[in-house]
C-alpha cells in the first residue's frame, strides 16, 4: 500500500462492485486518511457539498457538458454500492479533505471535439475527392483508383472510431458515460481490435473461470476481504498490464490513457506538497501500476502541455440501473446492478463496526440469509405476475442452489446457482420466468433522485415543477398513462408531453390502450424516463427558459419557406396538441398564404388530414377552430378545382400514390362535412369516374367513392363496370380500374349481384391470354381481402355462375311464392316481408317516407 515514507496508499477498485465497497471502507475506517483522491471529473467537487442531502438517492450521476453545445456531455453514474459513492459519503461524514483527480473534461471533451472536427474534414476531403474524379474526362482506370484512395482515407476514418468506441466500450476503468455527437454515432457492437482481450478474462482463464465478470464477482464482490484485497489486486493488474499494454486497444486510446494518468500523478503530487499525511487515492484497478510507476514530474507536464480547453458545467442527474448495465452500453457497467444492490444491503456494515466486526457472525448463517433474501424477492415478484411460487419451492430452491455452489467449491451460492435453481425448481425448466426475475429483480427499476436545488438551466426547473404540479414522476420502469382529456388535469399532462415531444425530449410517445382508447377524448402515453434526457433538455434550453418559449420557438426555427403544406399542416396538428395558440396563429397565417399560391393539388390533399384531425379533437381539447375550418374549405375547393388534371397522365406508381392521397383526403372531408367543399370534391370525382383522361385505377377509385356515399346508384355503376371492363378496354387498364373499384373491399361483390354479374361476364369474356396477362393484377386485388370475405365469395361462385342465373332464380323463386302463398317454405314471400318494414324502420332509425312505404303495403293482396 505504501511505505513509511511514501504518504500515498492506493485502493484499486472495479466501478460499482459491492466487495469492493465493503473491504475499501473497511481499510479507510483503518487508515483513518487526512485526504481522499477519488478517480473523477475536477468539475464535480463543487457538487460535493451536496452528497449529506437527504434528497440526493443513488443511482445518481455526474452531468458535465459544454456549455456552448450540451450535446457533448458525460456522465459519472454512481450507485449506492459503488466504492466511490461509499468513500465519498465517509469523507464527507468525517470532513476530509476531498478532490476528483481524473482528467478534467473541459480538456477531454476539448480534444473530442477537435477529433470529430478532424474527422469530418477526412471524410469532406474524401468526398470531393470522389467529386472530382467523377468530373474529370480521364479513363476508368484513374477514376478508379482515386476513387478506391478516397474510400479508404473514409475507411480509416470510419475504423479508427470504431476502434475507439469499441475500446471504451471495454474500458473498466473508465466510469465515463458519453452522448456522441448524433452525427458521428457509430455502431456500440462494433468488434474490439483482434489482440485485445479483457484484462479479467485472462485472469479468469488462469483461475477456470469461463469470463472476467464471473471470477471477479466471486473472487471480490461476493466476497469482502478488507484492506489486504487491495494489494492482490494491485499485484494482478501489474502482471496484465505488462501482458496488455494500453497500445494493444490502439494509438488514440493509448494517448487518452497517458494523459489521463499523467493528470493523477499531477494530483497526487499536489496532494503530497499540499501537507497530507495519509492520502487515500480511489481509482480503477487498472491504474493502479501506472500511477505508483516512477515517472517524472517534468516527464508528465510534457505530456499534459498544450491541451485545449472548452468551457464546461456540472450538475446531477438522476440515473437508473438500467442505464448502469453493461448491456447499455456504458464500459464500466455492470451485468446485475439489481443483484449487487441485494449483495450490499445483505452485508451492509454500521459505521462503528467497521474496524471489528462482529466475531460471532456465521458465515454459513449470513450464506443462507442472503440466499433466502433474494428467493423470498422472487416468490414476491412471481406471486404479483399471478405466477406459481409456495413456501415449498423457495426451500427446495434454497436447498438446491447451496449444493450447486459446494459442488463447484463455492463458500456460498452466486447467481447463477440461484437462477438455475428457480428454472429448475420453480419454473420447471421453462426460462420465460427467469427472463422477468432478470429484468425486474436482477437490473431493476430503480432511479434515482437530486435536490431541487442543484445547478440548473431555467427551462430544466420549469419542467421538474410542471412535473410535480401535474404528478407526473420519471420512473425508469416503462408505463402506460391513461388520459381523459375532458379533465383538467388530463388535458394539461396531455399538453405538457406534447411540448416535451415538440423539443425532442421523448420521455412519451402516443400509445393504443385496448382498454382505454374507446372514444376521442381518451389518449394513451407509454412513459420510460432515460437519463439522457437531462441533457436533451439542456440541449433545447437555447430556445427558451420556460417550456412553452422552447417549444414554440424550435417549431418556428425547423420551419422554413420551402417546407412542404403537410409537413406544415402535420406542424398546426402538433401545435394544436401542445396548446400553443399564438404558434397556432401564426401557421395558420403561413398555411392560408401557402395554400393560396400553391399550384400543388397532392400537396393541397396530403395536408387535409392533419387539419381534419385537429377539427375532430378540437371540441375535446376547447381548442377554436373557426378559422381553421375556413382554411381547410378553401384548401379543399383549390384540390378539388385541380384534381382531374392531376389524375391525368400518371404511371402506374404515381397514380398508385395519388389513390392513397385521394382516398385520405377523401376521409378528411368526411370530418369536415361542409356543404360547398363536399360537393366541390364529389364533382371532381365524378368528372374522374365518368371521363376517360384520368389514370384507370383512380378512374375506378372515383366510382367506388360516388358509390358509397350513394352519388351513384347501382345502375349507374354498372353501366361504368360495362363501359370499363369492354373488350374494347385493354385489359390491363381494365384490370386497374376493378383494382381501384374494389379497394381492398369484397362487400360489394358479396351485396350487389349486378356488380357481381359484370365482373363475371367481364371474365367470362377474356381469352386464354388476356386472362394470363391480367391474372396477376387481379390476383393481387383480391389478395387484399380477408379470409372470411375470400371464403364467401368462393362460395357465391360455386352456387351459380353469374348474376343472371341467380336473380333468374330469384324472380322464379318469387313468382311461385305469389302464386302458391305460404304453402311454399323456401320461396320469398314478398307480402309478408313488407309488413315488417315499419318495425325495422323503427328499430333502426332509417326515417323511411311514409306515402311510399303505405302505398307499397297496400299494393300487396
Amino acid at each position: 500500500m505504501a511505505t513509511s515514507a511514501n504518504p500515498l496508499h492506493f485502493f484499486g477498485i472495479r466501478h460499482h462492485g459491492p466487495g469492493c465497497a465493503r473491504s475499501l471502507l473497511q481499510a479507510l475506517e483503518q487508515l483513518q486518511p487526512d485526504c481522499l483522491l477519488v478517480e473523477g471529473p475536477p468539475e464535480g467537487e463543487s457538487l460535493l457539498p451536496m452528497l449529506q442531502h437527504a434528497d440526493l438517492q443513488p443511482p445518481v450521476a455526474m452531468l458535465v457538458y459544454v456549455q456552448d453545445s450540451p450535446a457533448h456531455a458525460a456522465f459519472y453514474p454512481y450507485a449506492e454500492f459503488s466504492p466511490e459513492w461509499q468513500a465519498l459519503q465517509w469523507a464527507a461524514r468525517q470532513g476530509v479533505a476531498t478532490r476528483f483527480i481524473d482528467l478534467p473534461q473541459t480538456h477531454r471533451m476539448a480534444l473530442d471535439m477537435a477529433e470529430q472536427e478532424r474527422r469530418r474534414a477526412e471524410v469532406a476531403a474524401a468526398d470531393a475527392a470522389d467529386a472530382g474524379a467523377d468530373a474529370t474526362d480521364e479513363g476508368q482506370d484513374a477514376d478508379a483508383d482515386t476513387g478506391s484512395d478516397s474510400d479508404s482515407v473514409a475507411a480509416a476514418a470510419d475504423g479508427s472510431q470504431l476502434q475507439s468506441n469499441a475500446a471504451e466500450a471495454l474500458d473498466r476503468d473508465d466510469t465515463t458515460q458519453s452522448v456522441p455527437a448524433a452525427d458521428l454515432a457509430v455502431d456500440p457492437s462494433a468488434p474490439p481490435p483482434q489482440d485485445w482481450h479483457d484484462p479479467l478474462d485472462l485472469l479468469a482463464e488462469a483461475a477456470g473461470y469461463p469470463d472476467g465478470e464471473s471470477w471477479w464477482n466471486r473472487m471480490v464482490e461476493e466476497r469482502g476481504d478488507g484492506a489486504t484485497l487491495f494489494e492482490g489486486i494491485a499485484e494482478a493488474m501489474t502482471v496484465v498490464r505488462a501482458e496488455l499494454p494500453n497500445e494493444v486497444r490502439g494509438e488514440r486510446h493509448a494517448q487518452r490513457e497517458a494523459l489521463r494518468e499523467a493528470w493523477m500523478r499531477q494530483c497526487m503530487r499536489e496532494a503530497v506538497k499540499a501537507g497530507h499525511q495519509r492520502i487515500a487515492v480511489v481509482c480503477g484497478a487498472w491504474h493502479v501500476p501506472a500511477l505508483q510507476a516512477q515517472v517524472t514530474a517534468k516527464a508528465d507536464a510534457a505530456t499534459l502541455k498544450g491541451l485545449p480547453k472548452a468551457k464546461v458545467q456540472a450538475t446531477w442527474a438522476p440515473w437508473t440501473y438500467r442505464n448502469l448495465c453493461s448491456s447499455s452500453g456504458y464500459g464500466a457497467g455492470v451485468d446485475s446492478p439489481g443483484w449487487y444492490e441485494h449483495l450490499w444491503r445483505c452485508s451492509e456494515p454500521a459505521p462503528e463496526s467497521l474496524l471489528q466486526p462482529a466475531p460471532a457472525a456465521d458465515p454459513a448463517r449470513a450464506s443462507t440469509q442472503r440466499t433466502v433474501g433474494w428467493l423470498a424477492r422472487v416468490a414476491h415478484l412471481l406471486r404479483s405476475k399471478d405466477l406459481d411460487c409456495s413456501s415449498a419451492h423457495i426451500i427446495e430452491a434454497t436447498r438446491l442452489a447451496e449444493s450447486l455452489a459446494a459442488l463447484r467449491g463455492h463458500a456460498s451460492p452466486g447467481l447463477p446457482e440461484l437462477d438455475e435453481a428457480i428454472v429448475t425448481v420453480i419454473s420447471m425448466g421453462e426460462r420465460t420466468p427467469l427472463r422477468l426475475i432478470e429484468r425486474e429483480l436482477s437490473v431493476g427499476d430503480r432511479i434515482g433522485g437530486v435536490p431541487a436545488d442543484v445547478p440548473q438551466v431555467p427551462l430544466q426547473r420549469d419542467i421538474e415543477q410542471q412535473q410535480k404540479s401535474l404528478r407526473l414522476k420519471p420512473e425508469a420502469a416503462a408505463k402506460v398513462l391513461a388520459l381523459d382529456l375532458r379533465k383538467d388535469t388530463d388535458r394539461e399532462r396531455s399538453h405538457f408531453l406534447h411540448r416535451l415531444r415538440l423539443l425532442g425530449i421523448e420521455w412519451g410517445s402516443v400509445t393504443t390502450d385496448q382498454q382505454r382508447n374507446r372514444g376521442t377524448f381518451r389518449e394513451s402515453w407509454q412513459l420510460q424516463w432515460e437519463p439522457e434526457l437531462a441533457v436533451r433538455i439542456i440541449e433545447a434550453s437555447r430556445y427558451g427558459g420556460t417550456l412553452v418559449q422552447a417549444a414554440a420557438a424550435k417549431v418556428r426555427q425547423a420551419l422554413t419557406p420551402e417546407t412542404p403544406l403537410p409537413e406544415l399542416a402535420k406542424t398546426i396538428d402538433d401545435a394544436l396538441l401542445a396548446d400553443l395558440p399564438h404558434l397556432v396563429d401564426a401557421l395558420m397565417h403561413d398555411l392560408a398564404d401557402r395554400s393560396a399560391s400553391t399550384g400543388d393539388v397532392s400537396q393541397l390533399m396530403q395536408a387535409l388530414p392533419p387539419l381534419a384531425n385537429v377539427l375532430r379533437y378540437g371540441s375535446v381539447r376547447q381548442t377554436d377552430t373557426q378559422a381553421l375550418a375556413t382554411v381547410i374549405d378553401s384548401m379543399a375547393l383549390r384540390a378539388a378545382i385541380g384534381l382531374p388534371l392531376a389524375c391525368m397522365a400518371l404511371d402506374e406508381d404515381a397514380a398508385r400514390h395519388m389513390q392513397a392521397t385521394v382516398l385520405q383526403a377523401h376521409e378528411a372531408l368526411r370530418l369536415r362535412d361542409a356543404e360547398e367543399p363536399r360537393e366541390a370534391w364529389f364533382g371532381a370525382l365524378r368528372s374522374i369516374a365518368m371521363g376517360d383522361a384520368g389514370a384507370a385505377l383512380l378512374r375506378g377509385a372515383a366510382c367506388r367513392l360516388l358509390l358509397d356515399a350513394h352519388r351513384l346508384d347501382s345502375e349507374a355503376v354498372a353501366t361504368q363496370l360495362g363501359r370499363n371492363l369492354s373488350l374494347g378496354v385493354p385489359p390491363l387498364d381494365a384490370a386497374a380500374w376493378l383494382d381501384g373499384f374494389l379497394n381492398r373491399q369484397a362487400l360489394v361483390l358479396l351485396h350487389d349481384d349486378a356488380i357481381w354479374g359484370a365482373v363475371d361476364a367481364w371474365l367470362a369474356q377474356l381469352g386464354e391470354t388476356q386472362f394470363t396477362q391480367i391474372l396477376p393484377l387481379v390476383r393481387r386485388s383480391f389478395s387484399a381481402f380477408s379470409n372470411h370475405d375470400r371464403q364467401s365469395l368462393g362460395e357465391k361462385a360455386r352456387r351459380g355462375q353469374g348474376s343472371a342465373a341467380v336473380a333468374a332464380a330469384s324472380a322464379g323463386a318469387a313468382g311461385a311464392a305469389g302464386a302458391a302463398g305460404d304453402g311454399n317454405d323456401g320461396a320469398w314471400n314478398e307480402a309478408r316481408a313488407v309488413l315488417a318494414i315499419p318495425v325495422l324502420d323503427q328499430l333502426l332509425g332509417l326515417n323511411l317516407p311514409a306515402q311510399p312505404l303505405t302505398r307499397l303495403q297496400e299494393a300487396q293482396p
